[in-house]
């Protein structure tokens, strides 16, 4: 049977032990529903999307997420595009209005109305060399943006799929408009990966003081506020290197 080494930071490897946790057969597990995860959205991206439930294989994706994929695929065939692309996707995040991953752009201070704007911009569309009438498919890089958001919800260790990973997978993706769109305005990955993770620390947060009171006049500016909250610490550890490493030289 092959070997497949795991590291493990020091405390966590001594809690393991201390436990007696069956790495071997957690490792298994996680794995298996890694690669089922990958493999169905991978066939699912790379085969001709059903029109009338598009996710029906996204069996992890929260409902927001796969309202925005059901978008994007809307936006593709109403622009009359050959396939769906990754700036159809971000489009589609764009129009469901109420998703996370707005919120963790709002957040880096990249307004959602600017992205739109730089969309708009991206003429033509990604080049597909599909032919036309041939069955609408999603494109090469939005189905890579596709896999990268589950493998980024699995490398998180979050047990569902949602609009913030999707934007993980967006701007990781190297050849789509909407990854040289976001990171054009400043989403670059490691940042925007740690923003989603304040973001998710500052949704758990505003839910407890929720709980504990009545609930926020205005949900999404409440939420915002705490994403803010939970991302300043980020950001000023980020401004403190800058300010050692120098002016670019550029």
């Amino acid at each position: 049977m092959p070997k497949i080494n795991v590291y493990l930071p020091d405390e966590l490897a001594e809690a393991v032990k201390e436990a007696g946790i069956p790495v071997s057969a957690v490792c298994q597990r996680a794995l298996e529903q890694a690669v089922r995860r990958v493999t169905a959205v991978r066939e699912t991206a790379l085969g001709t999307p059903d029109l009338d439930d598009p996710t029906a294989r996204f069996t992890n994706f929260t409902e927001r997420a796969r309202s925005v994929v059901k978008l994007a695929v809307e936006l593709a065939g109403a622009e009359g595009a050959a396939e769906v692309g990754t700036e159809h996707l971000l489009g589609g995040m764009l129009a469901e209005g109420g998703n996370l991953a707005l919120q963790v752009l709002r957040a880096m201070e990249i307004d959602p109305d600017e992205v739109r704007r730089e969309l708009d911009r991206l003429t033509p569309a990604e080049a597909s060399g599909t032919p036309a009438g041939s069955p609408l498919r999603f494109s090469a890089s939005a189905a890579a943006a596709l896999e990268l958001t589950v493998t980024d919800a699995t490398g998180m260790g979050h047990n569902y799929i949602g609009c913030e990973h999707l934007l993980l997978g967006l701007i990781a993706e190297p050849d789509g408009g909407a990854g040289h769109v976001l990171r054009g305005l400043g989403a670059e990955p490691r940042l925007t990966r740690r923003a989603v993770t304040a973001a998710l620390a500052g949704y758990v947060h505003l839910r407890a003081q929720s709980q504990a009171t009545a609930s926020a006049a205005d949900p999404a500016a409440a939420l915002s506020a705490a994403v803010h909250r939970e991302l300043q610490p980020i950001v000023r550890r980020l401004e403190r290197l800058e300010e050692r490493l120098g002016p670019d030289p550029r």
